[in-house]
């Protein structure tokens, strides 16, 4: 079985929806790729056009900045991703096995296979690590969540809280742990590689080592006695 993921590009969001032409799914694509290779602060649309044989004008055709063709590729991941947890989760009955496997998935790449979008996953989930807070920390915040250019990742949030309400009702916390959450199973990836001695994990990277220490840190929360 395959995804078919499908972001409804807002006019905030892209200028002229980039699936609609072989163009505007290259930008998405490579954008994606050089992104991840240069890093958000030295990526510009003039090298992403130079890597396309095109021109930095037809770029802007499609996105206004660099930052709403970062929305858009972080908008597709919170998608997949929610319709993953979804999918993953639709034969379990336990709360708790289900809060596990959303972990799981939170700190893995995702899976090739599963969509046709011909996004390279790898890239995309070190962009995920290293750049998706910078769609959020920007003086511009209040304007960009007002035309709900966040809604993907507020959706995923809300969907993960559910699941702490599910195994524990009483939880006065779950949308604060959720964010949390999802926040820290990039922060400690990131860590691990990049800044070791704020991580307990950098002497021998692994994120099924994350991925317990989250377990830890979420059913400690949900099964703390007030």
């Amino acid at each position: 079985m395959q995804f078919q993921i499908k972001i409804h590009a807002s006019e905030r969001l892209a200028i002229r929806d980039p699936e609609d032409t072989t163009l505007g799914r290259n930008i998405v694509r490579q954008g994606l790729i050089l992104m991840h290779k240069l890093g958000y602060e030295h990526f510009t649309f003039k090298k992403l056009a130079d890597e396309m044989h095109t021109t930095e004008a037809s770029i802007y055709r499609y996105f206004e900045n660099k930052h709403r063709l970062l929305l858009y590729i972080l908008s597709w991941y919170w998608n997949f991703l929610e319709y993953l947890v979804v999918f993953s989760l639709q034969n379990m009955s336990d709360p708790e096995m289900k809060i596990k496997k959303v972990i799981e998935l939170l700190v893995r790449e995702l899976p090739d296979g599963l969509d046709s979008s011909g996004l390279d996953k790898h890239s995309l989930y070190q962009i995920v690590i290293a750049e998706s807070s910078k769609t959020y920390l920007t003086r511009e915040v209040n304007q960009i969540n007002q035309v709900q250019l966040f809604k993907p990742y507020k959706d995923l949030c809300s969907r993960v809280a559910d699941l702490f309400l599910e195994f524990n009702p009483d939880y006065p916390y779950p949308r604060s742990l959720a964010s949390t959450l999802i926040e820290m199973s990039h922060l400690q990836n990131y860590f691990m590689t990049n800044l070791p001695r704020l991580t307990d994990f950098s002497e021998s990277p692994d994120v099924s080592k994350v991925q317990t220490f989250l377990e830890d840190m979420v059913f400690s929360s949900l099964t703390k006695k007030s």
